[in-house]
Formats: C-alpha cells, sequence, structure tokens
C-alpha cells in the first residue's frame, strides 16, 4: 500500500432501473483521495443474485470495506453487508429495510400526496420507468443531456428483485449513515429519514433528487468519507 493510499476500500452499488456507471463523479473523487473504489454492476434480476455480486465484489477488494448503497442498492448491502470484511454502510437516497422487508413492502402504502413514480406495467417479469417521465422522477437535477441518456438506458428491473426480503439487516450491528435527498420524487424524503431514524444512522441532508448520487458527488464523496475514515479510526 503506497503512502497516498488510504486502508479501507469502498464498494459501490447501484440501484435499480440503471448500471454502475452512474458513480462515475463519486468514484473520481474517492480515487483522487487515496481510496480503492470499487463500482458493482448488479443484474438487478433478483435480491439474491445481486447479494451474491456484491459479495464477490467485497471479497475482491484490497481492505476492509465500507459498502455504498443508493436505492434498491440499500436492500442488496442491507444483507450484503453481514459481510465480516464490511465495516459500516452508507445509503444515498436508499432503502434500508428492516428483517422481513422488501421494496415491494416499504412502496406498498404511500403516504397521502407523495409522487408515484411513473413505473410502466411489468413485461416478461421486469419493470422500467416512462421515459418520458424519467427526468421528472428520476433525476430532475440532472444536466437535461445526461437525464434524457438515462432514460434511455435503463436497466429493467426484475420483479423479483423487488420482492426479495432482507435476512438480518446489516445496519443493526454495523455503523451506517445515510445522505437524505431533499427533492426525491421516487422514495419520498420521509420515508429516508424513517429508514435512517431506525436504522440508527449518521444522517446528513442535501438539496437533491433521486439522482442525487449523479447531481452531487461531492455531497456524496463527503459523507463516504466521513464513514470510511471513523473505519480507519476503529481498526
Amino acid at each position: 500500500m503506497s503512502a497516498s493510499q488510504k486502508p479501507v476500500s469502498i464498494v459501490l452499488v447501484h440501484g435499480g432501473f440503471v448500471d454502475g456507471s452512474g458513480w462515475r463523479g463519486v468514484h473520481d473523487i474517492l480515487t483522487k483521495d487515496g481510496y480503492e473504489v470499487i463500482v458493482v454492476q448488479n443484474p438487478t434480476v433478483s435480491l439474491a443474485d445481486d447479494v451474491a455480486v456484491t459479495r464477490r465484489a467485497i471479497a475482491s477488494a484490497s481492505h476492509p470495506v465500507v459498502l455504498v448503497g443508493h436505492s434498491y442498492g440499500g436492500v442488496v448491502i442491507t444483507e450484503a453487508g453481514n459481510d465480516r470484511k464490511v465495516r459500516s454502510l452508507v445509503y444515498i437516497a436508499a432503502f434500508a429495510p428492516d428483517a422481513g422487508e422488501s421494496v415491494e413492502t416499504l412502496i406498498a402504502n404511500p403516504a397521502p400526496g407523495a409522487p408515484v413514480p411513473p413505473i410502466l406495467p411489468p413485461q416478461d417479469g421486469y419493470l422500467k420507468l416512462d421515459g418520458a417521465r424519467f427526468a421528472d422522477s428520476f433525476a430532475a437535477d440532472v444536466d437535461p443531456d445526461t437525464a434524457r441518456f438515462m432514460a434511455d438506458s435503463q436497466v429493467p428491473w426484475g420483479v423479483d428483485a423487488l420482492a426479495g426480503k432482507v435476512g438480518v439487516p446489516a445496519w443493526k450491528s454495523k455503523p451506517s449513515f445515510y445522505l437524505v435527498a431533499a427533492d426525491d420524487r421516487m422514495i419520498p424524503p420521509p420515508a429516508q429519514r424513517m429508514m435512517a431514524e431506525r436504522a440508527g444512522a449518521q444522517v446528513s441532508e442535501t438539496p437533491g433528487s433521486h439522482s442525487v448520487y449523479v447531481s452531487r458527488p461531492e455531497q456524496v464523496a463527503r459523507l463516504v468519507s466521513l464513514a470510511a475514515e471513523q473505519a480507519i479510526a476503529v481498526a
């Protein structure tokens, strides 16, 4: 390990409808700061598959891991974070389920007046967002060209992945951090705050859409770095 390299690895887990490329800005900041960064490319077909892929990424890391999840990626890290190599969890506008919960159960009873994500009817067991409404719901503060590309390059999200239930939540035994996106129209901010409080997370909040990890990489990287610094301090 070089003198400038930090003794913690960062593993970034994307959510549904997108792939790992949206982490580019966060990746670049963290690697410049001396962290090894691994970007997971989950198939988002089933929770079990995504947890397995994420665990392989954790196993490949050179150091103890700070595990970061956006959106549905929060479900993945809640399960995969039980790996002994994982030191802490960072949720970015993400689901943080308790035992027996899934995305499906967490979105089953939206609060009155909450925005309704423009999810199209399933096709062959997969979901997509209405491309014409993608930017407004998912990426309202992302530059229009990038938001259009994100809409046009959607990764179909498996219905089985939404139904995947968490066993033992890793946040019950490991430190967690949560970044609330105050302008999110996919996961309502009040729901984010509730999940963060329940998990006992250190909470930060920033203006931003559901794609805050794309639009505000500096704020995301700052919280990830805080988690990493605390992991180093207790190593």
